[in-house]
């Protein structure tokens, strides 16, 4: 049942879109998905927000290298951004893009106004080192062998007037806003990284660009000889997406955010800007940032010019949207980088989704055939290592160890194979239709563990036992086998 009273907001980062989205973007709105389903399951109101990031130079001049203006590059990739919705099987509740001049200008007018009004806004020259990677203006500490350490590419100097942010008028207040976890940073080590660039000094950061060499992005408000930045643009998308710009009842309902997902090239953005932003506009701050790592393919980095970008379509065409989600769920270490390549993707279907769950599914729903269970059949055999199970899972979910969660589901998926093998449950003994029931019962319950995660399946098991996950337990199961759930691929 809804809890009308426990909201809960999800965001991903937004995708800019300079180029189409690669699995690295997959595996971030997968894991929010996740959390987004997960609350929906624990009774909560979820808002789920992601979007696109469509302001900025680098996108001008990938609309320019493609021979088209801007605005026909963006909605191109906007789209496509767009779609991941459905080829993924993403539940999010909205989709925001900051070339809305509806939702988003007001907002980021709003929010420069409030910041401008409250001393925190001030135009004067800098010259400084500038990533054209980062789209930002950072410092010899983000440098290594005179690159930057993030896109590995040459900075140049650059001298030029903008508008500047006063983020070293709130560094004490982030940093202890940081030490008492009233924002809570996922992992722990993120945090202390965060903090060791308070300690280095939070200096104030350029908010705009002279228009002249940024014309693609939102005038500064009363003087349009100036753009505003990228990231005072982007990281206001949290805000615009819920109406602040006319303040409205979802605004006022579902922010603060209770989860931002982002990855880790963009931590610090959201771990010093955006707070050092909401504390000016004094607004409630973010309860939650989760910070993932990247995604490395067969051990180097995913590189245009090397040609291993894996494309999340492609892949799902190929081999369907839950061995996707399974994969990156299960292979990638929640917070730290994972490596992708086709032999270990390939493997993880054939052992764990074809010879795991799909076999268990087939070998139970196989012997159920034809035998109608009733509740009055007890199943507390399985009560003990179920009830574990779901300990485990809610702990582990609360933490965002999404493939811990899932070793733990298919630690369950092994024992029934172990069970089946030992009591031998298609032989027709006193005990069968008590075996079965057992074996029912407890893929009942991995079929709901399932749901934030691979939720077709989920749903094609709750179809074939008969029965919904939202019907009163103990369930009535009225098995009805269907196809396979994971054929096994050809190796």
């Amino acid at each position: 049942m809804l809890n009308k009273n426990k909201k809960f907001y999800i965001t991903t980062s937004i995708v800019y879109t300079n180029a189409f989205p690669h699995i690295g973007f997959a595996l971030e709105s997968i894991q929010a998905d996740v959390i987004a389903r997960y609350q929906r399951l624990l009774g909560k109101e979820v808002f789920f927000l992601t979007g696109t990031d469509e302001h900025g130079a680098k996108v001008a001049k990938s609309a320019e290298k493609d021979r088209r203006n801007p605005k026909e590059f963006v909605n191109e990739i906007s789209k496509k951004v767009k779609n991941l919705k459905q080829i993924l099987n993403l539940s999010n509740d909205d989709f925001i893009r900051t070339t809305n001049k509806t939702r988003h200008w007001a907002a980021v007018k709003k929010v420069w106004l409030k910041l401008e009004k409250n001393g925190d806004i001030y135009k004067r020259k800098y010259k400084g080192l500038y990533c054209r990677g980062c789209e930002a203006f950072i410092t010899k500490k983000d440098l290594k062998n005179e690159k930057c350490r993030i896109h590995r590419i040459k900075t140049e100097v650059i001298e030029e007037e903008n508008y500047f942010f006063r983020l070293s008028k709130y560094s004490k207040k982030i940093e202890e806003i940081l030490k008492k976890n009233i924002i809570r940073i996922i992992p722990s080590g993120r945090k202390n990284e965060n903090l060791s660039f308070i300690k280095k000094g939070l200096k104030d950061i350029s908010f705009s660009r002279p228009r002249k060499d940024l014309k693609w992005g939102i005038p500064v408000p009363g003087d349009r000889s100036q753009t505003i930045y990228v990231w005072a643009d982007a990281l206001s998308n949290y805000i615009s997406a819920l109406g602040f710009a006319e303040n409205s009842k979802k605004f006022q309902k579902f922010w603060p955010a209770d989860v931002h997902c982002i990855g880790k090239d963009i931590q610090k953005f959201h771990c010093l800007i955006w707070p050092g932003m909401l504390l000016s506009l004094k607004l409630p701050l973010p309860k939650t940032i989760f910070v993932h790592g990247f995604i490395t393919v067969a051990g180097k980095k995913m590189s245009k010019s090397i040609g291993n970008v894996i494309d999340p379509f492609k892949l799902v065409k190929k081999y369907g949207t839950d061995t996707v989600r399974y994969f990156l769920l299960r292979e990638i270490p929640s917070t730290e980088d994972g490596d992708f390549t086709y032999e270990k993707f390939e493997q993880r279907h054939n052992a764990d989704l074809a010879s795991g769950i799909g076999n268990l599914a087939s070998r139970v729903l196989t012997m159920a055939q034809g035998i109608h269970s009733t509740p009055n059949i007890r199943s507390s055999k399985f009560q003990p290592i179920i009830t574990k199970t779901w300990k485990n899972y809610h702990k582990n979910l609360k933490e965002f160890k999404f493939n811990e969660t899932l070793i733990a589901i298919w630690r369950l998926i092994n024992f029934c194979d172990k069970y089946i093998d030992k009591e031998r449950p298609w032989e027709k003994t006193k005990n069968q239709k008590i075996k079965i029931h057992n074996l029912l019962f407890i893929l009942g319950h991995i079929a709901h563990m399932l749901r934030p995660f691979l939720p077709t399946t989920s749903e094609k098991i709750f179809q074939q036992l008969g029965v919904s996950p939202e019907d009163k337990k103990p369930w009535r199961f009225r098995v009805k086998k269907g196809k396979s759930l994971f054929p096994r691929l050809a190796s």
